[in-house]
């Protein structure tokens, strides 16, 4: 074995004994292998508050390995408690602080590995980029989901239920019952948003131990899997075995080709090609666009299907949408265990993993294939995401088509435009907005204020019997990963930068077109053009067009505005 970073660093810096012997450590814990055990632990939301159980379990494993564990704490915020104010602008951004200060934790000491634990939309992208920029032998544990409520209440519910009571559809007192049983233990949400699915991604890409993503978090299994991983990132630091030899360019085709089966968060095509950018990787919406067509979405999971997202596991995990997709899927992938892909998936089928699993399903009286469909029996053969290119979104845009009504797959809408997301909801609540509608919302980009969710407009409308069917949200901003119905999103350019939905006036029609990936401005003022005429006005409208000041003139948003690419790469920071 060749001699372990931390003991080379030893040797350079004389003051690391000491400093280390000062805070606890005993003289022949200087010797062993050194490990980084870094978590988003802290008191803000119920996917990061227990983790510290997780940490310790993690420590014991490595310690019963023979080596030494540090904790270090990157705390992420909520997305959830964030919404609704100026608070979710620093959602994203935050994911590439996140993974700076890991960076930073991993590099200023001489670390032989790490650990790596989160649960929830940016944290777990978070660990994943760190991971792949450090390049040390590393392994990741997710926080697991949380329990569904009272008669499988799920907070993705939450906004719907919300906009009702803002329509008078159900009483304050029935709002306040949701409100207070919608997330009754910590974990991710439970349904497939982007914390659940980052969880399912951490997995797929071959950096987490088979079957531990998205276990709930309130079981002995999750903590059974919390002490392996510490025993596991010994071996991997003993053989020298890091992220990049694990994650290849085939790893991220199969975590895609996972994303397509569970009809996954729109926001992966933000993390993605961010993780893989750290690897020297290049992985855009295009590579998205060409696997999901032709996969298939086999999993009834909220908010797209039926179940919790602590039904998951009980029906196999990620194992088992594998076992699934498998001739789609490379199974001579490493992975931490040392072993392949196919090789992990064989022992747990001769372990008895997806009957263990299946235990928990028999007291609802559900099979697994209630839960996970057979490959031949799919909800769709077209994958989950589809981007869209055209006129309005020359670069891009991205539409989560299982979850869009089939009436909105092909539509000639008005535009109605908005140049922030508070203007739009309010349009869309006091019925301002009629169906054969466009709302646009822009200035919502990267560039333009961080990129933030636009989860209560599209629950607002998704909930609207009339409009949900009948109206399209087309936004340079994001959604949420349990955002439901018509909504486009991440159009490029974004306004901030000119983009041509920044052009955007009142009535003029835009063209949806799902299947053919189409997103086009059609017509001007209600009548429709010809291409080379529409051109020509957008030319025009360019001329006089200006753009707005920064809304954000120092700190954290203002350095990620000027640093953001574009949201059809990632949106990292350069």
């Amino acid at each position: 074995m060749k001699e372990l970073n931390s003991q080379r660093v030893r040797k350079l810096a004389p003051e690391n004994d000491p400093l280390k012997i000062g805070m606890g450590w005993t003289i022949d814990d200087l010797d062993k292998p050194q490990i980084l055990v870094e978590s988003t632990f802290g008191d803000s939301h119920p996917g990061s508050a227990h983790l510290m159980e997780f940490v310790q379990l993690a420590m014991d494993g490595i310690q019963d390995a023979g080596g030494r564990g540090a904790r270090y704490f990157v705390t992420d915020i909520c997305d959830g408690i964030a919404q609704g104010h100026d608070g979710i602008n620093y959602s994203l951004p935050h994911r590439d602080m996140m993974a700076n200060m890991m960076e930073i934790h991993g590099s200023s000491t001489g670390f032989d590995g790490g650990v790596f634990i989160a649960s929830c939309d940016k944290s777990v992208p978070a660990c994943l980029m760190g991971m792949c920029r450090l390049d040390m032998p590393a392994i990741m544990i997710t926080g697991g989901v949380m329990d569904a409520g009272p008669d499988l209440l799920t907070l993705e519910q939450i906004g719907a239920y919300q906009a009702m009571c803002t329509r008078g559809e159900i009483s304050e007192e029935k709002l306040q019952y949701y409100k207070q049983h919608a997330c009754p233990s910590c974990g991710a949400c439970s349904f497939m948003g982007t914390a659940s699915t980052m969880q399912i991604m951490a997995e797929a890409l071959g950096l987490m131990l088979p079957g531990s993503a998205l276990m709930p978090a309130t079981g002995k299994e999750l903590r059974e899997m919390a002490y392996k991983a510490g025993l596991q990132v010994m071996d991997l630091a003993r053989k020298g075995l890091k992220v990049s030899d694990i994650v290849t360019l085939k790893s991220f085709e199969n975590a895609i080709m996972v994303h397509a089966a569970i009809s996954g968060s729109s926001n992966s095509l933000l993390h993605i090609p961010s993780i893989a950018h750290e690897l020297g990787l290049e992985i855009d919406s295009d590579t998205f666009d060409r696997l999901h067509r032709g996969a298939h979405y086999i999993l009834n999971i909220r908010p797209a299907g039926q179940w919790p997202a602590q039904f998951f596991y009980y029906a196999g995990g990620v194992p088992a949408i594998m076992e699934q997709i498998k001739s789609m899927l490379h199974l001579d992938v490493m992975t931490v265990t040392g072993k392949t892909l196919g090789e992990n998936l064989e022992d747990l089928r001769n372990q008895g993993f997806y009957e263990k699993c299946e235990e928990h399903l028999k007291p609802w009286g559900i099979k697994r294939t209630d839960v996970i469909r057979p490959f031949d029996q799919p909800f769709g053969e077209d994958g989950a995401i589809a981007i869209l290119r055209g006129n309005l979104a020359p670069e891009g845009s991205v539409v989560k088509h299982s979850a869009v009504p089939k009436e909105m797959f092909k539509a000639v809408l008005k535009a109605r435009p908005f140049d922030c997301e508070e203007d739009a909801i309010t349009a869309v609540l006091s019925h301002q907005i009629r169906p054969g509608d466009a709302v646009i919302i822009r200035y919502e980009g990267p560039v333009g204020s961080g990129m933030p969710e636009m989860f209560y407009t599209t629950e607002a409308i998704s909930s609207d019997q009339e409009l949900g069917k009948s109206i399209a949200l087309i936004t340079d901003g994001r959604f949420s990963g349990a955002s439901r119905g018509p909504a486009i999103g991440h159009v490029s350019p974004e306004a901030a930068k000119g983009g041509p939905i920044a052009l955007i006036e009142e009535n003029d029609l835009i063209r949806i077109d799902i299947p053919e990936r189409i997103l086009e401005i059609v017509g001007i003022d209600g009548q429709e053009l010809s291409s080379s005429e529409i051109d020509s006005v957008l030319e025009e409208r360019r001329k006089a067009w200006k753009p707005k000041e920064p809304k954000y003139t120092k700190g954290v948003l203002k350095i990620f505005s000027e640093h953001a690419v574009s949201p059809m790469k990632g949106g990292y920071m350069e």
